[in-house]
């Protein structure tokens, strides 16, 4: 008996399912007057509720109270209409309903014979990714937990198409940009490929990989008796957002037998407006992609995507021998996540994607994500014309770079500029109402401005110009 509160009965399900609904309708209805909010209480308060051999009669309304006061709208509301520091994840409501279908339904995907109804979704969701870069429909891929994973499932693929061996790691070069995600580095070291050389070709103006320089290190390699392999474009640089040329550099690594892979962990999913599609023109050439439908779809985290076009690769990168698993050539009915992944377990991603896409359509994403290119256009422009603002590089997508200078006549070193930038960034954190992020860029410090937030709209990049007018008057008082 002592068990059976695992499985509570309907009068109980019902009981708990109303609960927390209430919660999320609270978190729901109340539109987040901050992006950023701290927690100061969190700490005591989950102290109070230990983990024990038995719950505390109020346990399931303290938990919730914790969750309400501590976890919600606090810390950084991703979804917030003043989230412009980081590339945001969203909260979409047919989502988070897919989630708790997905959980309650509980089906294992990782094999197409352990759930052939679900496998299936995941592989129509996966055909419609390839559809919107517009891959072939012979290309295939996994839904992953996010960019990172993405990217190192391409990276597996790269190594097993060029035959990558031990032998031939430290003579095997990797070219890439400074404005390259951190992810993909690691990815390397991951695959066991830390010790290949790793150019970093050089940038123009906008932050983009200047395709001449990467044509011209790849032909010095080669008479250094080197192993060009592979090139690493970005569809949407974390620090810049920058598009580098991907036209260009797939004419490249055809002509000199590379590797294509672009990471378009942020801005990927912009394919799905026209706009997009012209500014991303070239993806289409890659060898591999990698996608991160949690932010450019509004999802909550933890859904990305891999497109590889070589299958053979892929299946090779993730083969695997198992008695108690049947493969596809035992079954016969198909290719299984599993195959295209070294996951083995993992829950049913496909849902939080595939539900909102039957429900809404294509229609709402891609006006979304226009209107987010058409808002970071005006942010730019909006806080160009503030007197102590320069502004960075136009967006290529939605996300640019901008600093604050000192006033008109008053002289500073850069060090003291840098200064500047950080004590208004920590206003902004203060505040709480619109956050702003910074990084280092040719060794000067810059505040970063993305537009992606589900809730963001115009009226939020007028509010986040005038708290920056008042910030820069505030810190410089």
């Amino acid at each position: 008996m002592a068990a059976r509160p695992l499985e509570p009965d309907a009068a109980a399900r019902e009981a708990l399912t109303a609960a927390v609904l209430d919660r999320a309708r609270g978190v729901l209805s109340s539109q987040p007057a901050t992006a950023y909010a701290t927690a100061p209480g969190a700490a005591a308060a989950l102290a109070n509720l230990a983990i024990g051999a038995s719950p505390a009669p109020d346990a399931l309304a303290r938990s919730l109270d914790y969750l309400s006061e501590h976890v919600a709208l606090h810390g950084h509301t991703t979804w917030a209409p003043g989230f412009f520091g980081y590339i945001p994840g969203g909260n979409l409501y047919h989502a988070a309903l897919g989630d708790y279908l997905a959980a309650v339904m509980n089906p294992f995907t990782g094999n197409i014979v352990a759930s052939p109804g679900g496998v299936p979704i995941e592989n129509q969701v996966l055909a419609w990714l390839v559809s919107v870069v517009g891959y072939p429909a012979t290309a295939v891929g996994n839904i992953t937990s996010g960019g990172s994973l993405a990217n190192l499932g391409a990276i597996l693929a790269a190594r097993e198409a060029a035959g990558i061996k031990s032998r031939d790691v430290e003579r095997t070069v990797v070219y890439l940009t400074e404005q390259t995600h951190h992810c993909v580095t690691k990815a390397l070291r991951v695959a066991g490929l830390n010790e290949c050389v790793l150019r970093y070709v050089p940038l123009d103006d906008r932050y983009r990989m200047r395709a001449d320089a990467l044509d011209s290190t790849i032909e010095a390699d080669r008479r250094e008796g080197l192993r060009p392999w592979l090139v690493v474009g970005s569809a949407g640089t974390t620090d810049t957002g920058a598009v580098d040329p991907l036209v260009e550099i797939a004419d490249i690594a055809t002509r000199r037998r590379l590797w294509f892979h672009v990471d378009a962990a942020y801005g990927g999913m912009f394919c799905l407006c026209e706009e997009g599609k012209r500014i991303l023109r070239g993806i289409e050439r890659a060898d591999s992609v990698s996608l991160d439908p949690h932010k450019g779809m509004f999802l909550p985290y933890g859904v990305g995507a891999v497109l590889v076009k070589d299958r053979d690769a892929m299946l090779e990168a993730n083969s695997f021998e198992a008695h108690y698993v049947p493969s596809k050539a035992k079954t016969g009915v198909g290719l299984s996540p599993m195959e295209f992944s070294p996951e083995l377990s993992r829950p049913f991603r496909g849902l939080r994607m595939w539900l909102p896409l039957q429900v809404l359509g294509t229609g709402p994403f891609a006006a979304a994500l226009e209107e987010k290119i058409l808002l970071g256009r005006y942010a730019w422009e909006t806080l160009g014309q503030l007197v102590q603002v320069e502004v960075g590089p136009p967006p290529d997508l939605s996300a640019f770079v901008f600093r604050v200078l000192p006033r008109p006549g008053a002289a500073a070193d850069g060090a003291a500029i840098d200064a500047l930038n950080v004590a208004v960034e920590e206003a902004f954190l203060a505040d709480g109402r619109v956050l702003l992020s910074s990084t280092v860029i040719g060794g000067r410090r810059y505040l970063r401005f993305c537009v992606l937030a589900i809730g963001t709209h115009r009226e939020a990049i007028d509010l986040a110009a005038r708290l920056l007018a008042e910030k820069i008057d505030s810190v410089a008082a």
